[in-house]
């Protein structure tokens, strides 16, 4: 068969081949490694074993030991790798029954910009495992291994003393961040709540305050301590509040953990030391960076102290919502007793039939016809003629200090009829007067939109000398429009002003509870008792005087606006023609801000910090802006600023403290452009108010108003030109001052202003200087600081002015100026005790925290918040009340200052 013996001799060739090839190379097997040895060793607590381990050992150590369900008892490992291998490190594994713990030495932590902080000596405190048998023998075993060819290391494991922390009791301890420590609080029986404080005499090195629950692991690093729980940054001090409801377990670890750098606490970032030689990535050896501490835990307040704090809060300032019911009920049974007794004076007298007298003592006033200064002796009726003839009518010069004083004129007789001594010109036919011939005829628009009238205004408002009449003629009814849109514009800014603000506080509170970062809000932690959702109530608590007592107020405006009212329908003389006049808006504009503060204090205190911090000082500015306002329209009814002109410079006042908070520290720009801001502004105000608000830039029929404040009439005035300023507005000023400072030396002609405004603007020059040279850290405080100071120096000159016209203060205002004196002083020295501070780091700013010194509830701070709303509401009363001694003075007697 052929085809079979090809199939032969094809296997036959196929083998020939096969055996043809020279033989294969054997290939390199892998040399088998050493098994690595694991070596168990029983090992016992407190006794210290030197040994090494390299890549081909394990060493196991056992250990074993008694648990006890009552006693907790804390185990801590320590380690010290004796041989310098960073880059093969000795890696230390705990295994526990329900937790394991992992470790390498040395062990590498990193700070800021990615630095590496190395460290040869590690120690952990284990996590210990609950048990719910009365006594339980537990083991853990640590496991050493390396991929060194040789390490030799040391290990210790020992128990830890004093890990149950007592209540009430110190404890002190060392830590460091390779070395950290933790201890257990158990609440005890009827306990609620603790506070947590830790201390410490030196206040670097940084640390961290951690509260976690009994969970396993326990996060003991500086990389990881934030994960769980509360945590704070601490230098000296740190202060938590734990709430048992927080704690399922009740009870939780303290956690204390050294960082590696001192930076987040406000510390100088250390220099990283590099040789020519080393790598860039090359770990620093911090050596030995410890901190001692103490730790205490003591119990807050209980739930009876909360609700006796709160009716505390209520009583004090409900008690003025009683004593002003007194006092007005007192004034109402005064004031009736004084109308029947002048009704029964002003009948016939039985024995002469002549109307019976009555002293000026028994008036409450002083006799002010007595004086010449601006008095109009010839008794003339309200015309503007008779106004502007009033100029050279006193018989008595008026002068200021270094002048003659003012002279008396001698009174007839001690006993005048009461008709004459309501003023020097009768009343009675006041009422029946028509409207066309009374002072206030002349409707606003009407009287603006002339020009004789406007020149009529130069001629009386730059009169040497001014009463309340020469600026109280426009109509009332317009006025009044006027002055209440002050209190609906106010009205409008708070509602839009406070709804993002509530929203924002509540997520800033929110994030607290969630993150547990206390770093968030700059709290006084020794002081902060937590109610539901919020941190700190107490401080929000002490706002509620404000909030009170601005509606109080706001009642005492409406009951005083209802009476007037009542006088007006009734053509009461004295309410027609007599005493400032009266506009309530303002003071409705001035008890809506206090309220406001409250509210807008309230919130900043939910999570006080650097961006919400001009909630608590928008409405200072207005309450400070609104009491000048109404000081100065007490005298100059007519010519105050509008609504909308005061609340832009209000809201220019915020803007500017906002950028300075933002940018302006150790910005020397803008404290430049701020201090050129400051000192142009001042000039501009001090010239509208010296001149009453008549005078111009810009060329006037070439008309200047001189430094005077007289005029030079080339042209007719009030006649202004197209351009309301030119390019000879600088020779103008310069000219007027050459001839009337230098060639002329004539003297100012109104004195008393001159006097205000030249110690103005001493005050607001020094200031701008201040802030220029030493450029604070606050600068909003710096801000409120330039109101309050401009304020006060209005309301001593106003005063000293009162007195010096010849009026006087009663008996309710005395005592109001009196009492918010020294309320405002002890205020004061409260808010300047700084128990935290936005301006420094959280861990620098406990650093001012103190202990409660009000029913173990209220701290400094809102001992202020009480004293200052009282405070303010004495100083609403005093504007409010100070001038009534010149109700029953006609408005031509009533001097301008």
């Amino acid at each position: 068969m052929p085809g079979a013996g090809a199939a032969a001799l094809a296997w036959a060739l196929l083998a020939w081949a096969l055996l043809a090839l020279p033989p294969a190379l054997p290939q390199p097997q892998p040399q088998p490694r050493g098994r690595r040895r694991m070596v168990d060793k029983e090992a016992r607590f407190n006794t210290t074993y030197t040994d090494w381990v390299d890549a081909d050992l394990l060493n196991i150590y056992a250990f074993n030991h008694s648990v006890r369900r009552n006693r907790t008892e804390g185990v801590r490992v320590s380690v010290n790798v004796l041989s310098d291998h960073k880059d093969l490190p000795v890696l230390f594994v705990v295994r526990q029954k329900e937790a394991v713990v992992s470790f390498q030495v040395p062990l590498i932590l990193r700070g800021l910009y990615q630095r590496k902080y190395v460290y040869q000596e590690v120690s952990r405190t284990l996590c210990q495992p609950q048990t719910k048998a009365e006594v339980e023998t537990q083991h853990f075993y640590v496991d050493v291994s390396t991929l060194s060819l040789n390490a030799s290391y040391q290990l210790r494991v020992t128990h830890v003393e004093n890990f149950v922390l007592r209540t009430n009791k110190r404890f002190s301890f060392n830590a460091t961040a390779a070395q950290p420590q933790y201890f257990k609080y158990e609440f005890p029986e009827g306990v609620d709540s603790v506070i947590v404080k830790v201390t410490s005499a030196m206040a670097f090195p940084c640390s961290v305050i951690s509260i976690q629950d009994i969970l396993c692991p326990v996060y003991d690093l500086d990389n990881n301590v934030a994960f769980i729980g509360m945590y704070q940054t601490m230098t000296k001090k740190a202060a938590i509040t734990v709430q048992k409801k927080d704690f399922p377990s009740n009870s939780f670890y303290v956690v204390v953990v050294v960082k590696t750098e001192d930076e987040a606490c406000g510390g100088a970032l250390p220099y990283y030391p590099l040789s020519k030689d080393a790598s860039p990535d090359e770990p620093v050896d911090q050596h030995n960076r410890q901190k001692m501490l103490e730790v205490m835990v003591s119990p807050t307040i209980t739930s009876e102290a909360y609700v006796g704090s709160v009716l505390f809060c209520l009583g004090i300032f409900l008690s003025f919502y009683v004593l002003t019911l007194f006092i007005a009920c007192w004034e109402s049974c005064r004031q009736q007793k004084r109308k029947g007794l002048l009704a029964a004076m002003d009948s016939p007298s039985l024995d002469t039939g002549h109307a019976r007298s009555i002293p000026d003592s028994f008036l409450g006033r002083a006799p002010y016809d007595s004086y010449g200064y601006g008095s109009f002796g010839n008794g003339s009726s309200g015309s503007a003629e008779g106004i502007t003839d009033s100029m050279g009518s006193a018989e008595v010069p008026y002068g200021y200090a270094g002048q003659e004083q003012f002279k008396r004129r001698t009174p007839s007789a001690p006993m005048r009829p009461l008709s004459v001594a309501m003023g020097e010109r009768s009343l009675e036919n006041v009422a029946g007067r028509p409207r066309l011939d009374s002072l206030s005829s002349v409707e606003e628009d009407d009287y603006d939109t002339l020009a004789d009238i406007d020149y009529d205004k130069n001629v009386i408002r730059t009169k040497q000398y001014l009463c309340v009449a020469d600026l109280a003629r426009k109509d009332k009814r317009v006025l009044r429009k006027k002055y209440q849109i002050y209190f609906w514009n106010i009205a409008t800014i708070a509602v839009f002003y406070a709804l993002p603000v509530i929203q924002l506080v509540i997520t800033y509170q929110t994030v607290v509870n969630v993150t547990g970062n206390q770093d968030i809000c700059y709290y006084n932690f020794l002081c902060a008792h937590p109610l539901g959702n919020l941190s700190a109530f107490n401080n929000i608590l002490s706002n509620l005087g404000y909030v009170l007592l601005g509606l109080l107020f706001l009642l005492i405006i409406l009951q005083r606006e209802i009476n007037y009212n009542r006088a007006l329908m009734r053509n009461d003389a004295h309410a027609l023609e007599c005493g400032i006049p009266k506009h309530f808006g303002l003071f409705y504009a001035m008890g809506t801000a206090l309220m406001m503060e409250g509210l807008l204090s309230a919130c900043y205190h939910v999570c006080p910090n650097y961006t919400n911090f001009q909630f608590d000082t928008s409405f200072m500015y207005m309450i400070a802006g609104l009491c000048m306002l109404k000081l100065y329209q007490k005298r100059h009814p007519d010519i105050n600023a509008s609504a909308y002109s005061a609340y832009a410079c209000l809201a220019l006042v915020i803007f500017f403290s906002v950028v300075g908070v933002v940018f302006g520290k150790g910005n020397t720009a803008f404290w430049i452009v701020f201090s050129v801001i400051h000192i142009v502004a001042t000039l501009l105000l001090s010239t509208q108010l010296y001149y009453m608000g008549r005078w111009k830039l810009g060329k006037v029929g070439d008309t200047a108003v001189s430094a005077a404040g007289g005029w030079q009439r080339g042209g007719p005035p009030g006649v202004t030109s197209p351009l309301s300023a030119d390019s000879g507005i600088l020779r103008r000023i310069l000219h007027v001052l050459y001839t009337d400072c230098v060639r002329q030396c004539s003297g100012p002609m109104y004195v008393d202003r001159m006097v205000l405004l030249v110690m103005g603007n001493i005050i607001n020059w020094s200031l701008a200087a201040y802030g220029l040279i030493v450029r604070p850290n606050d600068f909003a405080s710096y801000l409120l600081a330039i109101g309050i100071c401009n304020l006060l120096l209005y309301f001593a000159f106003y005063i000293i002015m009162k007195l010096r016209s010849g009026e006087r203060i009663k008996l309710i205002p005395l005592l109001c100026i009196i009492g918010t004196s020294v309320v405002w002083g002890f205020a004061l020295f409260f808010f300047f005790q700084g128990l935290s501070t936005w301006q420094k780091t959280p861990a620098e700013s406990r650093e001012h925290n103190r202990d409660c010194i009000l029913l173990d509830f209220f701290d400094d701070h809102d001992i202020w918040h009480f004293l200052s709303s009282i405070a303010m509401f004495g100083s609403f009363l005093v504007l409010l009340t100070l001038d009534d001694d010149l109700d029953c003075v006609q408005r031509d007697k009533i001097y301008v200052f």
